[in-house]
């Protein structure tokens, strides 16, 4: 097998790859910087000021749902596991209808600045405040790790840096990074460089896709055929036996696996409409009308994108091939630039590079605002209680977050660095799912709903998922764990969304029916009017 060195050595140039990306770094922060000049108030800082257009929100949400377990994880699951790889996309992308068919509109309507502000429209204030913004920071972090794990192993791979501490110092500049964007542009200058990412991203994307298509004659099933070829001849242990064209790859063989499957497509599909950093984007537009256009383009970049991620995950496996791929510095994960290095050389491989670079940084600074609004906007203005909290404070306090969380972003990626990206983002969906869809629903959906409910859907969600993680084989006990040299597994399943998502549901309903309906039924009848007609959206929500 080639070795790390010997293999980071043909993948272009570093020096050329670093300056590219410390070309996009400057212009995004000149774009940053111009758009930081009003982030007085808090509207500003954490909406952006509402005035961005349908269009220019739909491309931003690309922008920030399309991440690095995207393009890198995704690239390189369908490339070594061909089929099984795929459902990542479909499952990313079949989520966005359930966000547009049951929140997106609703949530823009009853909301100000966050989830938070939806869920406690008509309960009580302080405990599901304190709730969601807990529920949105666990979230959050849970993506940054996979975020800042992309970086270390994208940087591993292009800058032939193969030792874990130089991976470390990588991630920390990552992070460094994304603190002063969100400190600088608020929402507004994340948004700008969410939108300059997604039109990189996609175009780059699209240019390969059509470079690989042309290597093959425009002929799908050619790379199709090239790719299980190139598996079966594989050398590393367990490759070859792989059908990468038919379902079972990765999910098939016992059922343990299979039900493993089922629980990760429910994770994907449910989570999208529980993320707090996309429902939070449904604030930066002006009416509930423009929020609709937001996830039509969204919807309609995304499903181009994930076709672009089906050819190219195969065609790594066929051009470059898997035995590479997995020998790599960044392992699964450097498919897609190892990818671009066969198809256009140093230039193309520096420019993709960049743009996952770019990727990473533009969904960490929207992670990151989103996370640190919630602490000042739920968690600080609620339990200050010796006097009224201003707006300029709120934004302090954000930007004070917002350092601390990085600096907690950069321990935690180092110590995920070298899992695999996208399955890191689908344990965030489940967190999501559980933690966030139930509560939401039901606060949009389901009258009778009251407190006690939203806070045994929120805390058990959120419990269950974390325990179930925690003690499942992705943790422990496996050669793929973050821990290997100990074994505390006792579940079963790496993801716990099966389990976790309906236990969810359910404690929402118990908890609602085992305590009095204490809640106002005017209020209600005001979120109810209020969530359909966007009546009184614009004002501050307060009860």
């Amino acid at each position: 097998m080639t070795t790390l060195l010997a293999q980071s050595e043909t993948i272009g140039n570093p020096v050329a790859n670093i300056g590219i990306f410390s070309l996009f770094v400057v212009v995004t922060m000149v774009v940053v910087i111009r758009a930081s000049k009003k982030n007085a108030t808090a509207a500003e800082f954490f909406t952006g000021g509402r005035g961005f257009s349908g269009t220019q929100n739909g491309i931003a949400i690309a922008g920030d749902y399309l991440s690095a377990a995207s393009f890198l994880g995704i690239a390189g699951a369908i490339a070594v596991y061909g089929y099984d790889g795929f459902l990542y996309s479909i499952g990313f992308l079949v989520a966005w209808l359930v966000a547009l068919l049951l929140v997106a509109e609703l949530l823009r309507n009853t909301g100000k600045f966050t989830m938070a502000d939806v869920l406690s429209f008509r309960l009580k204030q302080r405990p599901v405040r304190l709730a969601a913004a807990t529920n949105t920071l666990t979230v959050s972090l849970f993506y940054l790790l996979a975020q800042m794990a992309g970086a270390g192993g994208l940087v591993a791979l292009l800058l032939d840096i193969n030792s874990r501490s130089g991976q470390s110092v990588v991630i920390a500049v990552v992070g460094i990074l994304m603190i002063v964007y969100v400190l600088v542009g608020g929402m507004k200058g994340t948004t700008w460089v969410q939108i300059i990412k997604a039109v990189l991203l996609i175009a780059g994307a699209g240019l390969m896709t059509v470079m690989v298509l042309a290597k093959f004659g425009l002929n799908f099933s050619e790379i199709l055929g090239s790719a299980q070829s190139a598996i079966s001849g594989a050398t590393t242990a367990g490759v070859a036996d792989r059908d990468v064209l038919a379902p079972g790859a990765q999910y098939g063989g016992s059922l343990t696996s299979q039900i493993n499957f089922i629980s990760l497509a429910i994770a994907l599909v449910l989570g999208t409409a529980g993320l707090p950093h996309v429902l939070m984007r449904f604030y930066t537009v002006p009416t509930a009308k423009e929020a609709r256009r937001s996830v039509v383009w969204a919807i309609a970049l995304i499903g181009a994108f994930y076709l672009f991620t089906l050819v190219l995950g195969y065609g790594a496996a066929a051009l470059v091939g898997p035995d590479t791929i997995l020998s790599a510095a960044g392992g699964v994960n450097s498919a897609a630039p190892l990818l671009a290095f066969q198809l256009g050389g140093v230039i193309l491989l520096g420019v993709i590079s960049a743009v996952a670079f770019a990727t990473i940084l533009a969904v960490v600074a929207g992670l990151t605002i989103t996370a640190s609004a919630s602490f000042a906007h739920d968690v600080y203005a609620t339990l200050r209680k010796d006097h009224t909290v201003t707006e300029s404070e709120q934004v302090r306090v954000s930007r004070i977050t917002a350092v601390v969380l990085g600096v907690l972003a950069i321990g935690l990626g180092i110590l995920a660095n070298g899992q695999n990206i996208a399955f890191l983002v689908a344990l965030a969906f489940a967190v999501a799912a559980a933690a966030n869809l139930p509560t939401i629903v039901y606060s949009l959906y389901w009258r009778r709903f009251n407190t006690r409910g939203a806070l045994w859907s929120m805390y058990g969600g959120l419990i269950s998922t974390i325990v179930l993680i925690v003690f499942s084989p992705a943790v422990s006990g496996s050669p793929t764990a973050m821990i290997r040299s100990v074994d505390f597994a006792w579940f079963p399943l790496a993801n716990p969304g099966i389990v976790s998502i309906p236990l969810a549901f359910i404690l929402g309903i118990v908890g609602t029916f085992t305590s009095p309906d204490d809640e106002d039924p005017k209020v209600a009848a005001e979120m109810e009017v209020r969530s359909l007609t966007g009546i009184g959206a614009e004002k501050a929500v307060a009860h």
